[in-house]
């Protein structure tokens, strides 16, 4: 086991009980930099920009006289941040609200949870982090113009036989200059330490004179089924893979969304700096409530 596993298995893949009582020595941070090291990305000269979006489904805390405030909790944080929270340590951390009173009404004890939260998480990641709770629940659908990959290729004739991540399958061709807005709902990783299974919906948007080739990217995407990784890193590898294939000016947008686990879903996005898709201004923004698939 490397060093990022044992700091992740601080929790996870064990019974904990957590605290009843208000408790941030719970949180745990994994450095993002062994995995990045791994595929050839720069800490010091990230290939991309972006953002780590946390849904917290369940958050739920008491005011002084023990009326229960309940709320979706959106949290936020950059991508250039030496480390990420471990989604364990954040569900057990958020849980020790549950019982703990914090001001004498709804609108105190949710400005006070807001304070805390942001101020223990942004010291422990060492970087800004950003909370909100959100009452309104219409959705902002951003995807809306992503077409499902499989629309393009013939199914009957497509054979996978890659399921550790492959990225020699991806193929492209020489094209006119143009803008590709894709979907695959299928994508499945595995914790790297608990080795369960993650399921989620991945959007790419790109723009450039090479195109893609659908098939070769179902395959590509496909072959994560076998590789244990963290939902971050599978978003930035699949970035990395894809941005060697295409000129530097090109753009590209990755997103992928991940199916709750425990109250708690994590939705990294990585873009490049002349990415021209602006959706992802509402997917980082912590008051509004974005429209994923059926899954989210």
């Amino acid at each position: 086991m490397n060093n990022t596993d044992k700091i992740a298995s601080t929790h996870l893949g064990k019974k904990s009980q957590g605290s009843i009582n208000y408790d941030p020595s719970l949180l745990v941070a994994i450095p993002r930099s062994e995995n990045r090291n791994q595929y050839e990305i720069d800490d010091n000269n990230l290939p991309f920009l972006g953002y780590d979006i946390w849904h917290a489904y369940e958050f739920s805390s008491l005011t002084e006289n023990n009326l229960p405030v309940a709320r979706l909790m959106k949290m936020k944080y950059p991508c250039d941040s030496e480390f990420l929270v471990e989604s364990k340590s954040l569900k057990l951390y958020l849980n020790s609200f549950n019982m703990s009173c914090f001001g004498k009404n709804t609108e105190e004890c949710l400005k006070i949870c807001k304070e805390k939260i942001e101020k223990d998480l942004s010291e422990k990641l060492k970087t800004k982090v950003s909370i909100d709770f959100i009452e309104n629940y219409d959705k902002t659908n951003i995807f809306e113009n992503f077409e499902n990959i499989l629309n393009f290729i013939n199914e009957n004739e497509l054979k996978i036989i890659n399921f550790k991540e492959t990225p020699e399958l991806l193929k492209t061709e020489e094209s006119q200059s143009k803008s590709y807005f894709l979907k695959f709902d299928s994508i499945r990783s595995n914790c790297r330490v608990t080795h369960q299974p993650d399921f989620g919906d991945i959007f790419i948007y790109y723009k450039s004179k090479k195109h893609i080739l659908e098939e070769s990217l179902v395959k590509y995407l496909s072959s994560f089924r076998s590789e244990y990784h963290f939902h971050e890193e599978c978003c930035e590898m699949i970035f990395k893979r894809l941005m060697d294939l295409l000129d530097t000016e090109d753009e590209l947008f990755v997103c992928a969304l991940y199916t709750r686990r425990g109250g708690i879903d994590i939705n990294p996005i990585r873009y490049s700096s002349n990415c021209s898709f602006d959706g992802y201004l509402d997917l980082i923004n912590t008051k509004k409530y974005i429209k994923g698939t059926i899954k989210q």
